[in-house]
């Protein structure tokens, strides 16, 4: 594996401590990683239910935090008649000083945790004494690359308590939006305590240029006294807006050389083989896996890997994986590309290595992520050179006997066997006609099932769109552009690219798809060198006037229906 990046993945360091806490009978783990002086995290230690978290000496955690309140829960889980049980102690903390602090190894039933690193910034300014709601927004960066990620906060700080609590959702017209994850503390603050919640977003945007995020705004009512099934009196209703954000969103580099624009705080590269290739023979297949992991990036922005045969080696690719997972950090995009390697002819060949230039977001510069290239040797296969002796055997066990016929008895018996083998398959032949017949009845009473799968939402596939084609990479723009269309009100839904284009005799989309399809399938096509742009922005038009004639339609259609409840 290739690492680059000065920055230790924290990811990382979760996947290799994995195996350790799988053979530990107590473990603790913390919901946050970082923190502000004044906010509490929570601190879990569980057991496989032979050890007793509930026992554990609490009394190393005195030093560095307070310990507002613990509780335990236990449960039992049966598989497969493999019964499971678990143990858990909750305990609420809350750090008494700023700094690189930790959570202290704590025993228990003469097992031991691992210390936690935590990281403890200084507060800031808290609410004003007399408010009780506060509602504020706050981005990890307000200086990005168009297409890398940024971290959109929402907190909501509250002194009271709330019933029928919302806020609304955020839409970015020039920006790729994923929901993360939600976190819920308490804060000190001013004297008092305050209940936080914390709602995260990552955001990609598309263009560069400046990108605004409007203010968002957070509804609920406070809570009264009595809460009972028949009380339908609700509190007053308290509503607050969070500030406007403006962003500086900067185009990607001239310098910047690679064809796919890959924004990044950590880049890897890693490789493995599902046997070593060394010692292959000819004939003998081999599967290699590559796998790309971008802190930063969604699993659709990172580059598929190309697998050209070289001669005599021929390789056999497999479907892409494409995934992503979510950390402290935001987004975590994975791609692992295999294929199937075979040798044709003995040698010794060269496989090149991998480089993938990405633009390093912490220290804004240009690097590379490097597979180093290897040899493998191949071998002829043991039965290439071998004589026809198999074919000579067959041959001498059909010679006829002495007096150049086959014994009376052996001919008699193929006689009766070739009876009894006709008879075999005229039962089997009836068999197959019976069944086929029940299973053609059946299908004829039985309704096709309808297909389960949900249709992905027109915005939502139209932002697919606009991040492939920002990315200037034809072949996933394609398949965007199919699914997009899929996604729009008959006809369109049905059509393809080029008949959508006719159907609403638009020349400029035509030509941009046209274009699109010989990037990809031309002779002598460049899919490198291919600009998204123009489809983006024929596309674009397209989508407003089709949708906005699909809308006049269905009015029209709604105007002329009868009303349900006719008056007198």
């Amino acid at each position: 594996m290739t690492t680059c990046g000065k920055r230790f993945p924290a990811w990382l360091a979760v996947i290799w401590l994995l195996p350790a806490l799988a053979l530990a009978d107590l473990t603790a783990t913390i919901d946050r990683t970082q923190v502000r002086l004044g906010d509490s995290l929570q601190l879990t230690l569980s057991s496989d239910g032979v050890t007793d978290p509930a026992t554990a000496d609490l009394s190393p955690l005195a030093r560095d935090f307070e310990i507002l309140q613990q509780s335990s829960r236990s449960s039992t889980q049966i598989v497969n008649g493999t019964t499971t049980r678990e143990k858990a102690l909750v305990i609420e903390l809350v750090p008494r000083r700023a700094g690189e602090l930790e959570i202290p190894a704590l025993f228990a039933g003469g097992e031991r945790t691992q210390p936690i690193p935590l990281q403890v910034s200084e507060a800031t300014g808290g609410p004003a004494s007399d408010e009780q709601v506060v509602f504020t927004a706050s981005v990890d960066s307000d200086s990005v690359y168009v297409q890398q990620q940024v971290i959109l906060t929402l907190t909501l700080q509250q002194g009271i308590a709330l019933d029928d609590r919302s806020v609304t959702e955020l839409k970015l017209d020039d920006a790729y939006v994923k929901a993360l994850g939600q976190n819920s503390y308490q804060r000190s603050s001013g004297g008092r305590r305050w209940l936080v919640h914390e709602i995260r977003y990552a955001i990609f945007p598309e263009q560069s240029g400046t990108l605004t995020i409007p203010a968002q705004t957070f509804a609920g009512r406070a809570r009264q006294g009595s809460r009972s099934l028949f009380d339908l009196d609700s509190g007053p209703r308290i509503s607050r807006n969070s500030e406007a954000i403006t962003l500086e969103v900067k185009p990607r580099p001239s310098s910047f050389p690679g064809s796919t624009w890959l924004p990044a705080s950590s880049l890897e590269i890693e490789e493995s083989w599902s046997r070593e290739p060394d010692g292959l023979a000819t004939g003998d297949s081999v599967t290699r896996t590559v796998t790309v992991t971008g802190e930063g990036l969604q699993g659709a922005q990172l580059p598929p890997l190309e697998f050209p045969d070289t001669q005599g080696l021929k390789y056999y690719p497999d479907k892409p994986s494409i995934e992503e997972a979510e950390t402290d950090t935001g987004v975590i995009g994975l791609r692992t590309d295999s294929a199937a390697l075979v040798p044709v002819r003995p040698g010794v060949y060269r496989i090149p290595e991998v480089r993938i230039p990405w633009w390093d977001t912490v220290e804004d510069r240009l690097r590379y992520a490097v597979l180093p290239g290897r040899e493998i040797s191949v071998d002829t296969a043991a039965g290439d050179s071998a004589d026809s002796s198999p074919t000579e055997a067959p041959r001498a066990q059909a010679a006829p006997g002495e007096n150049g016929r086959q014994p009376a008895l052996t001919q008699g018996s193929n006689n009766r066997w070739a009876w009894i083998s006709g008879v075999l398959a005229l039962c089997w032949l009836l068999t197959a006609a019976a069944l086929g017949r029940m299973v053609w009845q059946r299908r004829q009473r039985e309704p096709e099932p309808a297909a389960t799968a949900p249709a992905p939402r027109e915005p939502a596939a139209w932002k697919q769109l606009q991040a492939a084609c920002a990315a200037g990479r034809p072949g996933p723009a394609r398949e965007a552009l199919r699914r997009w269309l899929q996604t729009l009100p008959p006809p369109a839904s049905s059509q393809t690219p080029l008949a959508f284009a006719a159907s609403l005799q638009d020349s400029v989309l035509h030509g941009a798809v046209g274009d699109l399809d010989r990037a990809l399938y031309g002779i002598s096509g460049k899919p490198d060198a291919w600009d998204g742009n123009a489809l983006l922005l024929a596309a674009a038009s397209a989508r407003q006037r089709y949708l906005k004639g699909s809308e006049a339609a269905d009015a029209h259609r709604t105007a002329s229906l009868p009303s349900l409840y006719p008056g007198g």
